[in-house]
Formats: C-alpha cells, sequence, structure tokens
C-alpha cells in the first residue's frame, strides 16, 4: 500500500547544527596510546572522532584510525605532539570539551570518553544524549 494507503513511511530529519571551534582535552595515557598505535605512521595517518546517530541514548562515539581526510574543510584538526585528531565539523557542538583518556586494565584496555555536554549516558557508556 501506498502514502495514501495508510503505511506511509518516515523521512529523514536534517538538522542544522552549529559549526563551533571545537576544544578538546587528551590525558598522557590516551596520548601514550595513540602514539604507540600511530608509530611512523604520524605523517599519513590521524585518528577521526565523531558522533553518529544511534544507540539507546541518541548517539555513540565513533572513533578510527585513518588515512588524513583528503578534503579538510569539513574537518577540524586538533594537533597534540605529531599526533592529528580531527573532528567533523557537524559534530563539534556534541564533542566540544571532551576529554579522551585511554585506561588499561585486566580484561584489556580500551579508550573512554568523558564529555561534558552529554545530558544523559546508557549504562554501558557507549552512548550519550
Amino acid at each position: 500500500m501506498g502514502i495514501l494507503g495508510g503505511d506511509g513511511f518516515s523521512l529523514p530529519i536534517v538538522a542544522n547544527n552549529p559549526i563551533i571551534p571545537a576544544s578538546i582535552t587528551v590525558t598522557d595515557s590516551a596520548l601514550a596510546q595513540m602514539k604507540k598505535t600511530l608509530e611512523n605512521e604520524e605523517s599519513t595517518h590521524c585518528l577521526i572522532i565523531s558522533a553518529q546517530s544511534g544507540g539507546c541514548s541518541g548517539y555513540v562515539y565513533d572513533m578510527k584510525i585513518d588515512e588524513n581526510p583528503k578534503d579538510n574543510i569539513e574537518f577540524q584538526i586538533l594537533l597534540f605532539d605529531d599526533i592529528r585528531i580531527y573532528i567533523h565539523n557537524s559534530d563539534s557542538y556534541l564533542l566540544n570539551g571532551i576529554e579522551l583518556d585511554y585506561k588499561d586494565s585486566l580484561m584489556g584496555g580500551g579508550f573512554n570518553i568523558a564529555n561534558p555536554n552529554a545530558s544523559r549516558e546508557c549504562g554501558c557508556g557507549q552512548s550519550f544524549g
């Protein structure tokens, strides 16, 4: 059945989110882990941090090491020693002020993001809103 028949469908909502100059904090342990991970590839690769729709609270963090983007106009580039962190302009209002940390534990280590902009977080700490 089509739209007029009652089944309908939903359209994505387009939001014009503000682009703000992003500022983040990287702890010594997070910087050390990034240096270890990117060893000898600091000039060609970077860490990209973004916020994707999803999770039980609205957004999930996405972090990936990738080749430096060819088109830098969509990103803000933050430099920590020789490590470049890229934050997408459209996520700047969600990620401004975050603290990136790295914790090592018996069960394995991992990066942790503390976000002062999050009004709520899920129990597992992977999503925020």
